[in-house]
């Protein structure tokens, strides 16, 4: 069932609006110029941002592990599980705040950008609150379940009540975000998680080590980082672009539906990986811990060296968005075959590099036996495991902003279920664990190829459903 737009459908950009507000071509300025060249200029600015974040999730847990106890750092690992969660809705309802603002901006009506964003970000900021008043309640049930025993689970349990309280602001910093990234502010939206990274990066030796915190100071850290989140969005969302209007119930309530048509799909879509990875190192722990070791050291890798593919799923979404405001169906096209134009020459040459530094990786983890055989294994195949993995990532970008959104939740649990478990434990069986991480690659190929085609299809469908636009 196709889903409807959550806007009405926007007119073409004839005229700039008042002197008041900037021209429609000083915001929607992805409706002219190279789609390639805003393509790389978005998901390169996004990519700094991502790789920072990632990089000081790794030092921060590195920092816990070097206290020595390996009960504080599982501790802070099952803390990790469940600030992801929270963070998985958040991102969803980023997803919808920036697809509802672009495509205002796309149709020259920032009145409703502004009042849209408001909203956005008053149903994110709720959201949080009540997911992590929840999460808080059902901690003990919650932690029991992961596996979280003695000082691990105190660890755990400590953690959690001081950074949970936290995702209201981490909901907010993320909201601005993805508004930035609506107007084509790539710069300041990078400076949202770059800076909030970089404020990690400096609190966490401080506080873990140089006022004995341990890991309440990983934790501390944790919020005040959130923090700069929030107010560097601020200052670039408000502030700079005046892009946010003042808030009232009634938009708040008006634009409740819009918000959710997007955001709630997108939320079922980000939780769908989770499924697919707990699944995945099941399989991996039958074959003991040294192969549980490599799982975990490929987790840490992916990430940081592909961050450019995470990155690139976010930063395509606000083009489509603008140029479909615009009626611009040609371009939308055109950004679809420029994503997967930038993102094969991004895996080329991460899989290069991956490959050249196979022995350094090894090293640096001390790694021999079992764990360095799954270890290589991925770098070897990992270039083609990610590129159909980023085919899916750019079609679920092009679902969530064209009024598609559950066709990126089917596709996601379609890839989390069908092209994971199947083909996972078939590879398993055929090549133990490395058999296990190639399945899901076919799985990958399956569902990318698949998905990307359909986005193209759905481009078509909107084209010759809208009599006004530029086909």
């Amino acid at each position: 069932m196709d889903i409807p737009s959550p806007v009405a459908p926007p007119q073409p950009v004839t005229a700039p609006v008042s002197s008041a507000a900037p021209a429609a071509g000083e915001t929607a300025r992805f409706v002219t110029g190279s789609p390639l060249r805003h393509v790389a200029v978005m998901t390169g600015t996004g990519a700094v941002g991502l790789v920072a974040v990632f990089v000081v999730d790794f030092l921060s847990l590195l920092y816990v592990s070097w206290l020595g106890d390996p009960s504080l750092t599982a501790g802070v690992g099952f803390a990790t599980v469940v600030l992801f969660f929270g963070v998985s809705i958040n991102i969803g309802l980023m997803i919808a705040a920036g697809a509802l603002v672009s495509r205002a901006l796309g149709a020259g009506d920032r009145p409703l950008a502004r009042r849209l964003a408001a909203s956005s970000l008053v149903h994110l900021v709720i959201v949080a609150l009540a997911i992590s008043l929840l999460m808080l309640a059902f901690l003990p049930l919650i932690l029991g379940r992961l596996g979280a025993t003695g000082e691990a689970y105190a660890v755990a349990e400590r953690f959690l009540w001081i950074t949970l309280p936290s995702n209201a602001l981490m909901a907010l910093g993320m909201g601005y975000s993805g508004v930035l990234r609506a107007v084509g502010d790539a710069a300041r939206a990078m400076y949202v998680t770059l800076i909030g990274g970089l404020v990690t990066a400096g609190l966490d030796p401080l506080l873990i080590f140089g006022l004995g915190l341990g890991t309440d100071g990983a934790a501390w850290a944790t919020v005040g980082s959130r923090l700069v989140f929030a107010l560097v969005g601020l200052h670039g969302a408000v502030r700079v672009h005046d892009l946010v209007a003042r808030p009232s119930v009634a938009d708040v309530v008006a634009d409740a539906r819009a918000v959710y048509r997007i955001g709630f799909p997108a939320v079922l879509t980000n939780v769908a990986p989770a499924l697919a990875n707990a699944f995945l190192a099941g399989i991996l722990a039958r074959f003991g811990d040294a192969i549980v070791a490599g799982g975990s050291i490929i987790d840490r890798l992916v990430p940081v060296v592909f961050g450019g593919i995470f990155a690139l799923s976010g930063a395509v979404g606000p083009i489509l968005g603008q140029n479909w405001g615009a009626g611009r169906f040609d371009r939308m096209r055109e950004t679809l075959r420029a994503s997967v134009l930038f993102m094969t020459i991004y895996t080329g040459v991460v899989w290069a590099l991956l490959l050249l530094a196979e022995g350094l990786i090894l090293r640096l983890f001390q790694i021999t036996g079992p764990t360095a055989h799954l270890v290589s294994f991925f770098c070897w195949v990992s270039g083609a495991l990610w590129f159909f993995n980023g085919l899916l990532f750019v079609a679920n970008a092009s679902f969530n902003n064209l009024g598609f959104p559950l066709y990126s939740t089917a596709f996601n649990w379609g890839r989390a279920t069908l092209g994971t478990i199947p083909f996972a434990l078939v590879g398993a069986w055929l090549a133990g664990p490395e058999g296990a991480l190639a399945g899901t690659g076919v799985g990958s190929l399956v569902f990318g190829c698949a998905a990307i085609a359909t986005a193209f299809w759905t481009i078509t469908k909107l084209a010759r459903e809208d009599g006004r636009a530029r086909v």
